[in-house]
């Protein structure tokens, strides 16, 4: 007898449902980079700087939130802040971390970009209020929030 098990058939309803959710996913990523370029960013560049619109960060709580190596974040600042978007300042609870922090322009900038994002905006806008709280839900509890 075999101990190995197969994978359990995923429904047609699932697969549709995946599918539906990879192409709202591919459709944001490409208005988002639609969008950064629009700027002349990259997309990386763009969601570091909405990031940063929010709330000074230092440069591990960056790499952690873009899942990526802090290394790769520096490179990103640097590029950001040579456009003077981006600036460090030390961290008012410890001189000796530097937070990164959008400039009065890195933030119009990333204002700017939010507004240009459309393709979100406009089919949750054809949905109810009632609709939008129950995807934000089913969404909410897909990640187990």
């Amino acid at each position: 007898m075999s101990t190995q098990k197969t994978a359990p058939r995923i429904d047609p309803l699932t697969m549709e449902v995946v599918e539906l959710i990879g192409t709202v996913v591919a459709r944001y990523h490409e208005e988002y980079e639609d969008a950064a370029a629009e700027h002349t960013l990259t997309g990386a560049q763009a969601r570091l700087l909405g990031l940063l619109s929010l709330e000074p960060l230092p440069m591990r709580r960056l790499a952690q939130k873009l899942r990526c190596e802090p290394s790769n974040v520096t490179g990103i600042v640097d590029r950001l802040e040579a456009r003077g978007l981006v600036e460090r300042r030390p961290d008012p609870n410890d001189r000796r971390v530097k937070l990164a922090a959008a400039t009065a322009e890195g933030r119009q900038v990333a204002g700017s970009l939010r507004d240009s994002l459309d393709f979100a905006r406009e089919p949750l806008a054809g949905l109810s209020a009632t609709e939008r709280e129950s995807l934000r839900d089913l969404l909410r509890r897909m990640l187990g929030m």
